[in-house]
C-alpha cells in the first residue's frame, strides 16, 4: 500500500519544458524570467511591486530591512507560527514581542496585539497561517495609520479575504514557494508592496545593495563597469530557473487551490462526526488557499492522545504533521527571553494538539478516503 505524503509538489512537463531557457541562453541567475515572475505574481496579487528572493524567510528580512526596522524597535509576530516569522526581526537587530492567537483562525489575535502597543512598537508582522488570510484592513482600522503593519503570506499565495488578495493592502508581504506550498520554485519567495521607495531600497538590498541590477548593468552601455553601492545589501536573488518554474507554476496556482479547496470541503462533510476532531473552516468572504489542512485534537489527555494518533495513521501508511510551533516554547526563545510555556496559552495548546493530514494536488479520493477512515477508527 502507498504511503499518503503529508504534501507533495505537483511539477509536469511544463517546468521541464521552462526551465531550458535559461539554460540555453545560459542566463543562470536573477534574469528575465525572474522579471516574468514577478510582473505576473504582482498581477494576480493586485500590487504595484513584486521582488523574487531566495525563501520566504529573506523576503521577510527584505522587507524588514527596506523599511528601516533596527536596534531599539519592537516587531509583534504571533507566538505560533513558524520560526522564521521572529528569526526575520532578530536579523535586523529588533526585538519580537509575541502575541497570541485566535483558536478558531489560528492567526495572530487582534485584541492581544492592541494590548501589546507600546512607544517602541514600530511595525505589526501579521501571519495569514496555512493560507487563511487575516483581516487586515480590521487591523488597520484599530492600530492606525502609523504602525507599519507587515504580511507573512508564506502560505497564502491566491488567498483573498473580503475582495483583497493576501499581499494587497498591507505595507508590504512575504510569500513561500518552498515545496510544502501550493506553488514552488523549490526554495523562494516573493516580496510584495505598493510602496516605490521601500520596493527600490528593498531592489537594491536584494543584490548587495547594487546601484543597479545585475541584468541591466550587462545590457548597458559599459557591461564592463561595476556599480555603485551604497546600501548594505545581501544576496537574495532568486535564480532564473526558479523563475522560468515559477512562471509556469503560477499559471496553475487558481487551478491548484480549486483542487484543493474541494479535498478541503470532502474533509470536512466526512470528518464531521469525529467527535473528537476540530476541523477548520473557510472564511465567509474570500479564498483559503489551503496551504495545509489543519485540524486539533480535543481530548482531555491533549499532546498525549494527539502524539498517538499520529503515531497510529504513521503505522498505516499516511503521514501527519503539527500543525506548526509555539516559538516561545523553542530553546532560543524560551532561553533568551525567559518564556513560561503558559505566557501564551492558545498558542501552547495549538502547539499541544494541531494535526496537520494529507493535502496537496496529487492526493486522490482514494488517498483521502483512507485518511477519513483511519481516524474515524481511532476512538476518542
Amino acid at each position: 500500500m502507498n504511503r499518503i505524503q503529508i504534501a507533495v509538489p505537483n511539477l509536469g512537463n511544463e517546468e521541464i519544458a521552462a526551465i531550458q531557457g535559461p539554460i540555453g541562453t545560459g542566463w543562470l541567475t536573477q534574469g528575465p524570467y525572474v522579471k516574468e515572475f514577478e510582473r505576473n505574481f504582482s498581477k494576480i496579487h493586485q500590487t504595484e511591486y513584486a521582488l523574487a528572493t531566495t525563501s520566504c524567510t529573506t523576503a521577510l528580512h527584505l522587507m524588514l530591512a527596506a523599511s528601516g526596522i533596527g536596534p531599539g524597535d519592537e516587531v509583534i509576530v504571533p507566538s505560533f507560527t513558524w520560526i522564521s516569522t521572529a528569526n526575520a526581526v532578530l536579523y535586523c537587530g529588533a526585538t519580537p514581542i509575541f502575541v497570541d492567537i485566535d483558536l478558531e483562525t489560528y492567526n495572530i489575535s487582534l485584541g492581544e496585539t492592541i494590548k501589546k502597543i507600546t512607544s517602541k512598537t514600530k511595525a505589526v508582522i501579521v501571519v495569514d497561517l496555512f493560507g487563511l488570510c487575516v483581516d487586515i484592513e480590521e487591523f488597520r482600522r484599530q492600530l492606525g495609520p502609523d504602525l507599519l503593519l507587515f504580511e507573512d503570506a508564506a502560505c497564502a499565495a491566491g488567498a483573498s479575504l473580503n475582495g483583497h488578495m493576501a499581499g494587497s493592502i498591507s505595507d508590504a508581504a512575504a510569500f513561500s514557494f518552498h515545496p510544502r506550498k501550493s506553488i514552488t520554485t523549490g526554495e523562494g519567495g516573493m516580496l510584495t508592496t505598493n510602496n516605490p521607495n521601500l520596493n527600490l531600497v528593498a531592489e537594491k538590498m536584494r543584490n548587495h545593495g547594487a546601484e543597479v541590477s545585475e541584468e541591466e548593468r550587462h545590457k548597458g552601455a559599459a557591461p564592463y563597469l561595476l556599480p555603485e553601492f551604497n546600501l548594505l545589501g545581501f544576496n537574495y536573488r532568486m535564480t532564473d530557473l526558479q523563475g522560468a518554474i515559477g512562471v509556469e507554476q503560477l499559471k496553475k496556482l487558481e487551478e491548484f487551490i480549486r483542487e484543493r479547496d474541494e479535498q478541503a470541503s470532502y474533509y470536512q462533510n466526512q470528518l464531521s462526526d469525529v467527535d473528537w476532531l476540530s476541523l477548520p473552516q473557510k472564511p465567509v468572504n474570500g479564498v483559503h488557499a489551503w496551504q495545509a489542512f489543519v485540524t486539533r485534537v480535543i481530548h482531555s489527555d491533549g499532546a498525549k492522545f494527539r502524539n498517538e494518533v499520529m503515531e497510529i495513521l504513521e503505522k498505516d501508511g499516511i503521514a501527519t504533521r503539527p500543525g506548526t510551533h509555539a516559538i516561545h516554547l523553542l530553546g532560543f526563545y524560551a532561553d533568551t527571553y525567559g518564556f513560561r510555556p503558559q505566557d501564551f496559552p492558545n498558542s501552547l495548546l495549538a502547539n499541544e494538539t494541531t494535526m496537520a493530514i494529507p493535502l496537496h494536488n496529487q492526493l486522490t479520493r482514494d488517498d483521502q478516503d483512507r485518511v477519513i477512515n483511519a481516524l474515524k477508527k481511532v476512538a476518542g
